[in-house]
């Protein structure tokens, strides 16, 4: 199947040498490849663990609080000054929290971030298996509507089907599917796929083109993450 990715092979490439910890000096921003294209705004009382990833203080990404003072993201959305606005669903909104570090994942495209203060709410859980075919999910993202339109100025979702297992961006293992009713595009890498109340992806690659809201799009397997995520963040997949 053909994609398009989020970021272009020539900004992944400058990341991927990086590896580890990724610090200020080290990348600039990855500028976002938009809001999801279709689905409908969220009710972010259901998804209170939500954040908005920024870069040299602008908006970058999506990303999802799994503790009190870890963010789970992708890879390709970090570098240089990060930072990471909690507890709105309005873009630009909330209470923003200076990052202490940023931890890189060699298997694929995750990262976490880990907070200067900690911040309390319901964290996302994370799944320990991966997706069956036809599976059904939801997305959240501030991401582009449209193919060069502004980030969504609130949180939106969108219900997927999952396809199977593929790759992301970095070749790691992704939960491939299809959008029923939306998909993502820029703005909402790193964004979570939640099946069952769970976080089982992470938004690494899309084909809709900020058009097609039944294309489809790669999230990298928190599953095949999780002891990467544990090792780092101390949070456990169930």
């Amino acid at each position: 199947m053909k994609f398009t990715k989020f970021v272009s092979a020539a900004a992944l490439a400058g990341l991927v040498a990086t590896g580890g910890v990724v610090g200020a000096a080290q990348a600039q921003a990855v500028q976002p490849a938009p809001e999801i294209v279709g689905g409908s705004v969220a009710n972010y009382s259901s998804v209170p663990y939500a954040t908005q990833l920024y870069v040299n203080g602008q908006f970058n990404c999506t990303s999802s609080l799994i503790s009190s003072t870890w963010v789970l993201t992708a890879k390709h959305c970090v570098g240089g000054t990060v930072s990471v606005r909690v507890g709105s669903g309005a873009l630009g909104q909330g209470t923003l929290i200076s990052s202490k570090r940023v931890v890189t994942w060699s298997g694929g495209d995750l990262a976490l971030v880990e907070l200067s203060s900690p911040y309390n709410t319901t964290f996302a859980k994370l799944g320990a298996s991966n997706p069956s075919q036809g599976t059904l999910g939801r997305i959240y993202g501030w991401g582009r509507e449209t193919t060069n339109g502004p980030a969504a100025p609130n949180l939106k979702t969108a219900q997927v089907e999952v396809a199977g297992l593929d790759t992301d961006a970095y070749g790691g293992v992704a939960i491939g599917h299809y959008g029923v009713d939306g998909q993502a595009w820029k703005g909402d890498s790193g964004g979570p796929l939640v099946i069952n109340g769970k976080v089982v992806g992470v938004a690494s690659t899309s084909g809709s083109g900020g058009t097609d809201p039944n294309a489809d799009s790669y999230y990298t397997s928190v599953p095949n993450g999780a002891s990467w995520i544990s090792s780092v963040s101390g949070v456990s997949a169930s």
